[in-house]
């Protein structure tokens, strides 16, 4: 599988099960907590790779 679905699947993920905790009304903050630490992987692992891919962008400006 390509890095870049597994990336948009934890983002995904993250934001669903922060949404779900956000929801119901139950006062679980490790479900919280979890669903940040997904998402916030999620995002750094899909921009560490996306600026892997521009760096054509920063040999052409200097």
């Amino acid at each position: 599988m390509n890095k870049q679905v597994l990336n948009t699947i934890a983002i995904l993920c993250g934001a669903a099960i922060l949404l779900y905790a956000m929801m119901v009304d139950t006062e679980n903050i490790y479900l919280k907590i979890a669903g940040l630490v997904i998402l916030m992987f999620g995002l750094f692992t899909a921009t560490q790779k996306w600026v892997g891919d521009n760096k054509t962008d920063d040999d052409e400006t200097e």
